[in-house]
Parts: C-alpha cells; sequence; structure tokens
C-alpha cells in the first residue's frame, strides 16, 4: 500500500511539474514578478516629492518613494512597524502582493482540469484525490517560491537603475530569514487557494475573486510575520503555519472533492 501511494503521487507530481513548465502561464507570471519590482522603484523614484492635489476636498499628498531597495520585501518591526501597517503607496506596492497574485495561477491550474474534462477522467482511471490534493499542493506552492524569487530578483535590477541604496540598517542574514519567512508563508496562502479553487471547479472567475478576498483579509498579517528584520522565531511561526495549514486544509480539500460531484 505504501509502495502504492508513492508511486501513484510520484506519478501525479511528474504530470503536474511537466504541465507547470510547459505553461505558458508560468514564464508570463515570473515575467511579471520579475518586471513589477523594476517598475515600482523607479517610478516611485523619479516621482519622489510629487504633490498631487485632491480637485474636491483640495488636500495636497506627496508622493513618497522608497527609502532603501529592501523596503519593496518588508518593513522592521518596532518602530517601522506601524509604517508597514500604512496604506500609502511603499506599503502597499511590495513583494506582499504576491499572496494575492498566486491565487490566480492556482485558481487557473485547477479550474481548467475541470473544464476540460480532465479531473474526473484522472479519479476514474487511477488517481486517489488525496493524491490529487497533496500533488497540486506542492506544485503550487513552487510556484509560490518562483514567484517570490524573480521578485526579489527584480528588486536588486529595480534598485541598481533607480540607484538606491542596499542599505537597510540590518544584516544580510536578517533580510534572507525574510525572504525564507515569505516562502514558508506562501505554504499558508497556496492551501488556502487551492481549497477555495476544488469548491469552484470549473468556475475561474469564482476561485480568483474568493482566493483575493481571503488575501484581503490576511493581507496585514503578513508585514507582522515577515519583517525585514525576521528572527529564527518568525521563521518558526511561518515554518508551522504553512504546516498545519496544508494539512488541514489539505483535508478539507480532500473532502470536498469526496463529497461533491466532480462535473
Amino acid at each position: 500500500m505504501k509502495t502504492g501511494f508513492q508511486k501513484r503521487l510520484s506519478t501525479m507530481l511528474t504530470v503536474d511539474f511537466r504541465r507547470m513548465l510547459t505553461s505558458r502561464l508560468f514564464y508570463i507570471v515570473l515575467g511579471i514578478c520579475f518586471v513589477a519590482p523594476i517598475l515600482i522603484l523607479v517610478m516611485t523614484t523619479m516621482m519622489d516629492g510629487t504633490v498631487t492635489v485632491d480637485p474636491q476636498t483640495g488636500k495636497e499628498t506627496v508622493i513618497e518613494a522608497f527609502d532603501h531597495v529592501w523596503q519593496i520585501i518588508g518593513t522592521v518591526s518596532g518602530d517601522d512597524a506601524a509604517a508597514g501597517m500604512a496604506m500609502d503607496m511603499t506599503a502597499m506596492c511590495n513583494i506582499n502582493l504576491l499572496f494575492f497574485g498566486v491565487a490566480v495561477p492556482v485558481a487557473l491550474f485547477v479550474s481548467e482540469e475541470f473544464k476540460c474534462g480532465y479531473a474526473k477522467n484522472l479519479f476514474t482511471v487511477r488517481a486517489k484525490k488525496s493524491d490529487y490534493v497533496v500533488s497540486k499542493t506542492v506544485v503550487c506552492f513552487l510556484w509560490g517560491v518562483a514567484m517570490v524569487i524573480a521578485f526579489f530578483l527584480g528588486s536588486l535590477v529595480g534598485g541598481a537603475v533607480s540607484g538606491l541604496s542596499f542599505e537597510a540598517g540590518v544584516g544580510g542574514g536578517s533580510i534572507a530569514l525574510c525572504l525564507l519567512c515569505k516562502v514558508l508563508l506562501m505554504a499558508v496562502f497556496v492551501p488556502i487557494f487551492l481549497c477555495i479553487s476544488v469548491a469552484a471547479k470549473e468556475k475561474t472567475w469564482l476561485s480568483i475573486v474568493g482566493g483575493c478576498a481571503v488575501g484581503a483579509l490576511l493581507f496585514m498579517m503578513i508585514p507582522a510575520l515577515t519583517p525585514l528584520n525576521a528572527t529564527v522565531m518568525n521563521l518558526l511561526l511561518c515554518g508551522v503555519g504553512g504546516v498545519v495549514f496544508s494539512l488541514g486544509l489539505g483535508a478539507v480539500s480532500n473532502m470536498i472533492l469526496s463529497k461533491t460531484s466532480l462535473v
């Protein structure tokens, strides 16, 4: 039985990896993740100090650029935590947007299989629903990891082009832990989006809308869990959260597939 499970899962993972790596969507998403931080850093640097006036209220707003490159990756906890909670350009236009963005490839990846009948045929012929959930969780998680890496590389290029400082007042080890925390936090969001997509099945729009709605509710916890001066405790919290959500929502997704129609 154990050998059978390993063989089934290995086969399904191989198929899903091949589908991901041969999908144009995968490379389009990575391209967007790479280019977005370059545009954000360059444009905000060019607009730094620009004053905009609300025509209705006459209120003036001064556009402020990023203080350093790593601000697009995270904010320092403590005194700077309030800044991370502010609804300004630098607080919103950063790597945390990826936790919204990953809902789209997850939804498209799953809904396409239900639309074309692949999922129904898969379960009828040889696969178990639990294998399907595990495989999709792993592959979509790695898709999210690739998005984080692409955004990080784009940030380096954008910082160099815009001439921003790479000094953030924290060590390189803390920045590395911050990125690793964001990677592990993907293991929290991906199972949520997968569960929504499995419930919505072929209704892609419902999967995306539901995923973005949940992402909006959880958005404010991201800076707190993954600060720029991250510690091992942040890493443990994100890691434990990823395991709990993957196992818990994986079981929920499996139950949904088992209790509902596959079409």
